[in-house]
């Protein structure tokens, strides 16, 4: 059988379930990432009325229509578990045609980089560009026959299971070495790390290129600069050696938590100068310390103890002032060895998610030159 051109308005409709009964409630709440996922909102629901919250059923899809100011993506994601609640300003829809169009392969559709230029293209406005329904609607598609797409879907979620499955090993090491550390508070005598730590304010004196530049992100992660680093200088960055920290003291607009990076490679990476940069003595080994600060009280005593008007800041004098339990350097290296195989698995967890998102156009390209074979 060859391909089957379709508009894809012809293949999918609208849904606008609301929350009309009050079923659901905060707990179900979910944004959507231009990642195409479901994530934990970011909204503050405190006193928000849920009754005109949209239903997002299970094979059923959302997405935003704001194509602003989103990095040339569009956040688009796929329900395929329990029913969720998202924004009343988003659309919701699903496959009409099931027996024409699969839903997870128009999933893998959606989760190419295709997708993303073309919506982004196709989005129109001044001050703010949308990627509206009817834009959706007008989509050209090639469709090869169900049992083709099927195929493929089945290759697809085959790795899908792969890397949920070793995400939830993933979380049973972070729920060991949160209740160690939860136990350890409770028993031992807590201590005020600034006579531990060492602040470091050492500049590029190396040369270092705009390879070894990196963000710091909320998630407490060292990451590749999302800045324009066109015609910047970097002599006035800040290095960081191998097992040194570095955090952002602006705490505002950031989702009440601080941007924070370990760096648990062998290279020196640099970071902007407005960033402060420090390591810890022998008596404090620099994984045990990023133990509690990745943990969310932190980001919550950071956020309580942060000072200013137009611009809050967790200084370094409130940094100093954090007490924790130091136990034995012995102790510190076994919990540690712990996190420090989380933090290395989840790297691999990132890799997997991201080798998943990169293997949908494949898929996509697979299918297509299948049915072409096929008929």
């Amino acid at each position: 059988m060859a391909l089957t051109k379709y508009k894809l308005g012809d293949l999918i409709q609208q849904s606008d379930a609301r929350n009309s009964d009050g079923k659901y409630t905060v707990d179900d709440v979910r944004g959507i990432s231009t990642g195409k996922e479901f994530i934990e909102t970011k909204a503050n629901m405190d006193g928000v009325s849920l009754i005109s919250y949209k239903v997002v059923c299970k094979n059923e899809f959302a997405y935003v229509a704001d194509t602003s100011r989103r990095g040339d993506k569009i956040a688009l994601a796929y329900n395929s578990g329990k029913e969720i609640l998202i924004s009343s300003i988003y659309t919701v829809f699903k496959v009409s045609q099931p027996d024409l169009l699969n839903s997870s392969y128009l999933f893998m559709y959606f989760n190419r980089p295709e997708f993303d230029r073309y919506s982004r293209f196709n989005s129109w406005g001044s001050a703010r560009e949308t990627f509206n329904w009817e834009d959706m609607c007008d989509i050209d598609i090639e469709l090869p026959s169900l049992s083709i797409q099927q195929r493929y879907v089945n290759v697809y979620k085959a790795m899908l299971t792969n890397q949920q499955s070793y995400e939830r090993g993933l979380d049973d090491l972070k729920l060991t070495c949160d209740a160690y550390i939860e136990n350890l508070s409770r028993i031992s005598n807590k201590k005020r790390i600034g006579p531990y730590l060492v602040e470091s304010d050492r500049r590029n004196e190396c040369n270092l290129t705009v390879k070894a530049v990196r963000g710091l992100a909320t998630s407490k992660e060292m990451i590749s600069t999302k800045a324009n680093m066109d015609g910047v200088s970097l002599s006035n960055y800040k290095t960081v050696l191998p097992e040194q920290i570095a955090y952002v003291s602006d705490t505002s607009r950031r989702g009440d938590k601080i941007s924070l990076g370990f760096n648990d490679s062998h290279e020196t990476y640099l970071v902007s100068s407005i960033s402060t940069v420090f390591g810890t003595k022998e008596e404090l080994m620099p994984q045990y310390l990023m133990l509690f600060l990745t943990r969310s009280e932190f980001d919550r005593y950071a956020r309580f103890c942060s000072w200013g008007s137009a611009r809050e800041t967790f200084d370094w004098d409130e940094m100093c002032n954090i007490e924790i339990p130091i136990p034995d350097i012995n102790v510190q290296h076994a919990i540690s060895d712990i996190y420090t195989v989380y933090v290395s698995r989840k790297k691999i967890n990132d890799r997997l998610r991201d080798q998943i998102k990169d293997i949908c156009p494949i898929l996509i390209k697979g299918s297509l030159e299948e049915a072409l074979k096929e008929a």
